[in-house]
Formats: structure tokens, sequence, C-alpha cells
């Protein structure tokens, strides 16, 4: 065990979400009050999954993409002497046909385990990370995760200060894969948020199998790039801050506002909003079909954002064990 100024420090732990759009890492500690403390993190947009929706396999130029960002996740691991590092894989690996190439090279090559994970699993642990997020005066929320190949919707119900996963539903469409079969354009928002409406109306409907989901007493949760976008240029700021966006809250009116004002602007006015930026303008718009369609189906007025997700579910999972 290190220590630094004769103190133990505490051991560090990893969490690596590579997502059909995003290789992301976080680095952390858990504090004395059970917290995360975050040490280190690491982010680069790969597009894994850039035609695999159509192809069925991962392109060799997106393998040798996410290999590089592997390489500079496991240098930060490396250099933080970390111990327990959980990397995971999600939608466009589990459509793969090829995704062991990649998880063989990214052991061999980045010394990174990758473990592919099922929707079940990549539902759960987004639950944990952010149920900490739910409104206290609300019995629940709806939590829904955008990413580049699938959308997770969640019914997360608190009873006794308990919080439980009462539904979830991955579709395995993201804003990469919608927005490669349907163009991504403003010109074609009506039909990808019309295909998504489909997609939530049959899950709405399995899930009012379990119970009531009353709108008044629950909220929307919402953790992705899209969510913290629409967030971001919703509070006016010129540049994406996480510490200014994660855990704020939003009428969806507001939001819905924000949406009308993107599918107004042409691709470079996207690129112009510092929220959007280069990467995100080309898929910024099938995300906010993705929202249309989620707040329509579940018509709650508030959003909760949460600059959370995945990975911050994988390091608490590691704090409980720690404090066993």
């Amino acid at each position: 065990m290190h220590r630094r100024n004769g103190r133990r420090r505490a051991p560090l732990f990893a969490a690596l979400d590579l997502g059909t759009n995003n290789c992301r890492l976080l680095i952390a500690a858990r504090e004395r009050d059970g917290s995360l403390r975050i040490v280190d993190s690491f982010s680069r947009m790969v597009r894994l999954g850039e035609g695999v929706a159509r192809s069925g396999v991962l392109g060799d130029a997106a393998i040798e993409r996410t290999v590089a960002a592997l390489k500079i996740c496991a240098q930060h691991i490396g250099h933080h002497g970390v111990r327990r590092v959980r990397a995971v894989a999600t939608e466009a690996c589990r459509q793969a046909a090829n995704a062991q190439v990649l998880v063989e090279r990214a052991e061999k090559e980045a010394g990174i385990r990758l473990e592919i994970v099922s929707p079940a699993e990549e539902a759960r642990l987004a639950a944990v990370g952010c149920a900490p997020l739910i409104g206290q005066d609300y019995d629940g929320a709806l939590a829904f995760d955008i990413g580049g190949g699938s959308t997770e919707a969640i019914w997360l119900r608190r009873k006794e200060g308990e919080t439980s996963m009462v539904h979830f539903a991955s579709v395995p469409l993201g804003v990469m894969s919608l927005s490669e079969a349907n163009g991504g354009g403003a010109a074609s928002f009506a039909a990808m948020r019309d295909t998504m409406l489909a997609r939530f109306d049959a899950e709405r409907r399995r899930m009012d199998g379990k119970g009531a989901f009353d709108v008044a007493r629950h909220h929307l949760l919402g953790t992705s790039g899209t969510v913290t976008t629409l967030a971001g240029i919703a509070l006016g700021l010129t540049r994406y801050v996480r510490s200014r966006v994660d855990a704020t809250w939003h009428d969806c009116s507001e939001i819905l506002s924000v949406v009308e004002m993107l599918k107004m602007l042409d691709r470079q006015g996207r690129v112009k909003l510092g929220c959007v930026g280069e990467e995100r303008a080309d898929l910024i718009v099938p995300g906010c079909a993705i929202f249309c369609a989620v707040q329509a189906v579940w018509p709650c007025a508030k959003l909760r954002v949460a600059d959370r997700g995945l990975r911050e579910g994988i390091l608490r999972e590691f704090m409980k064990e720690v404090r066993r």
C-alpha cells in the first residue's frame, strides 16, 4: 500500500466504458464518508460502432481508433497504480460478429480485459450510477441512457429509502445507428422520433404490467452526451463544464425548446455552439429525436441531468466491496 505524508493512501479503482461512440475512463478513490473522489478521467470519441448496423462487423479503422484510445487508458491506469479495473463494452460489440478481435487486441496491446456486457447488466450499472440523483420529493424516476448504438430506459422506484429497478428496456438504436439509418439531419427528425416512439410505446405497455407509473410522482433522469449537451445549452454555457451540468434540474418544456432551436440550425450552426462543437454536430439531432420520444412516452414535467452512469455504477460497486 502506498503512503503519502506518512498516511496510507486510499486504494484506487478504475471503470472503463467502451460504447458505440465513446471510450471513457474514470479512476476514483473512496472517501471516508463513502463518496467517490475522482482522481483522473479520460474520454475520446472513437466511433467504434461506425457501420456496424449495416455490415454486422467492427471496421478496421474503428478498431484501430479504439485500440489507440485503450492504450491511453492503460497509461492512465498504470500511472496511478490502479489494482482493480473493470472495463465493459456495450452495444457495438454485442452486435459485431468480430468483436472478439477487439477483445483480444485490447488485452494483448493495451493490457485491458474487455467484458462485453448484456443489455440487462448495462442497464443495472447505469441505474446504480444514477440512483443517488433521484429527487427526494419523488417516488422514483425514469432513467434513460441515450448511447451510440442503444438506448436504455429504466424505471427506478424508491421505497423506504431503498431504490429498486422495476423494469428496464434496451432498444438497440442510438444516436449513431439512428443517424446511419435515417441520415441524421433535421429533415429526418420526425422519422427518427417516430421510430423511437414505436419502440418506447411497446416498452411502456410492458412496464404498465408491473404497476402504475405516475408521471406526477416521477421525474426523468437522463444520462448521455445528448442530455448533458442539451442541459449545457439550456444553462447558457459557452463551453461544456461538467460541474455546472451534473445533477441540475430542468423543466422538460425548456429542454424541448432547446431541441426546437437545434432543429432550425444547419450543421455549421450546431458546430458553433460551444456545448456541441464539431464532434457532436452530426449526432445531436438524432439524440434530440430520442429524447423527444422518451418524454412523449413518459411525459414527466421535470428532468434531472446526470453526467454519470455506467462508470459510476462500476465504481460504486467497488466501493461497496471496500466497506465489507
